[in-house]
């Protein structure tokens, strides 16, 4: 994971996290810092960007439209970048049950019987996902779990492998 997309996702997190928690997922287009500040000056002294030093690898989170109501995957499958985009970063809720909860998963669920039974499980935790993706590969997560242990944020290059796969996807 480079440090400058580690840094930008925490970043990020922090910044939607002033927002509250129950929030819609959020899509950002991860654009370099410099050419942002070339291309769109005005926007970027509004900001506070000009007069920032811009490191090589540096990066500006552009929040784009809501996403489409729908299943996520299928929202992802109709995105695509244009070549000036580096990367592209998503921000959503979701719930995550322990390993053990395996055991009493139902047997070929569809996507909104397993929703509602995930949602139902007492062992449930609530979490902030973030994913962030390069076109190089690079990528980084971090997530943040609602509740008390809220003040900590895991972080590591492979939390949630299939949707960082997704959003690579997005970058082809």
């Amino acid at each position: 994971m480079t440090g400058r997309l580690q840094e930008t996702l925490v970043e990020l997190e922090q910044h939607v996290a002033q927002a509250g928690w129950d929030q819609r997922p959020q899509l950002f287009a991860l654009a370099g810092l410099a050419e942002f500040r070339a291309q769109e000056p005005v926007l970027a002294a509004q900001l506070g960007l000009d007069g920032v030093e811009a490191p090589a690898d540096g990066l500006v989170p552009i929040l784009q439209d809501d996403l489409p109501d729908g299943p996520l995957d299928e929202a992802l499958s109709q995105i695509g970048w244009n070549d000036e985009v580096r990367g592209c970063a998503l921000v959503q809720e979701v719930l995550l049950l322990p390993p053990a909860a395996e055991q009493g998963m139902p047997e070929r669920p569809d996507r909104l019987d397993m929703l509602d039974w995930v949602a139902g499980h007492p062992d449930r935790r609530e979490a902030r996902l973030v994913v962030a993706v390069l076109r190089d590969g690079s990528r980084a997560c971090a997530v943040r779990l609602r509740g008390p242990s809220e003040e900590e944020l895991l972080l590591g290059d492979d939390l949630a492998p299939n949707l960082a796969d997704a959003l690579l996807a997005t970058l082809e």
